[in-house]
């Protein structure tokens, strides 16, 4: 154990240290400053010169200011805190059901003659257009916003993940057979593995939906949370606390985005650059 634990450490910070270089080289690059620095700097400038109304469009100094106040004195880390349990309570029971039921329905020509039609009769059906049934048949409070979040999440991850393992390459599963491979063998080691690259897109799509219904759950249920902030921050007109709570929504959007980029990177690297 105690021959293992420096190595564990060292791989986990060299780990860490690529995820933070791959994650900042894109934001941090030259070409992306100099379109970024100077639409802050537009953003800063335009209010104070009165070309924009400050009440309508606040200035980025005044945004930061803000953004301290909500961290020192409004609590903002614990309503982030509580969105992001509801978050990955309802992106997690997503995951779970959504990428077996695509794998089957990929694998088994049966099973998806029998499921598949469901889902695409439900599928079209806009995510906030179940608020109100949810409502009635959840009340307002966390199962209800883990529904919208999972319902959010749910059909990306199980179309693309569908697709990806239906349109596995055929020479692939040839040659596994060739060498005697079960039905079982073939969807862990080779209809998994070819499609992992289409799975983690799926679920960068899937934190975006499930972001998306994240604001609109807590906008109609509960009493803490982004979402929440964001629909008490219009009632009193309190636009920086609303830029504020956007621009927190879309950093934790980019993170988990940055998160499966990388895992991607590591998982499906035969994949990546293609």
């Amino acid at each position: 154990m105690k021959n293992f634990e420096p190595g564990g450490m060292r791989l986990a910070l060299r780990e860490t240290g690529y995820f933070v270089k791959n994650a900042l080289s894109s934001v941090f690059s030259w070409d992306f400053l100099t379109v970024f620095v100077p639409l802050l700097a537009v953003w800063e400038l335009l209010p104070r010169w009165g070309v924009v109304p400050r009440t309508l469009v606040p200035p980025l100094s005044t945004v930061a200011v803000t953004f301290w106040e909500l961290l020192t004195r409004e609590h903002l880390l614990v309503h982030i805190g509580h969105s992001m349990g509801k978050f990955f309570l309802g992106l997690g029971i997503a995951v779970a059901t959504a990428i077996p039921i695509g794998i089957l329905m990929g694998w088994n020509l049966a099973i998806r003659r029998r499921v598949l039609p469901l889902f695409q009769l439900l599928a079209p059906v806009p995510p906030p257009a179940w608020v109100p049934i949810t409502i009635i048949l959840f009340g307002i409070g966390l199962p209800m916003q883990t529904f919208l979040i999972f319902l959010g999440a749910f059909y990306p991850i199980l179309f693309n993940t569908y697709q990806a393992v239906k349109d596995t390459e055929p020479r692939y599963l040839a040659s596994a057979r060739v060498f005697g491979a079960s039905e079982l063998t073939l969807i862990l080691h080779v209809y998994i593995w070819n499609a992992l690259g289409a799975i983690i897109m799926s679920v960068k799509t899937g934190v975006a939906m499930g972001l998306v219904m994240l604001v609109i759950a807590e906008m109609y249920g509960g009493r803490t949370g982004l979402g929440y902030m964001l629909v008490e921050a219009k009632d009193f007109f309190r636009i920086p606390v609303m830029v504020v709570c956007m621009a927190v929504l879309g950093i934790i959007g980019w993170f988990l985005i940055e998160v499966l980029k990388f895992l991607e990177l590591r998982l499906s690297v035969w994949k990546v650059g293609r």
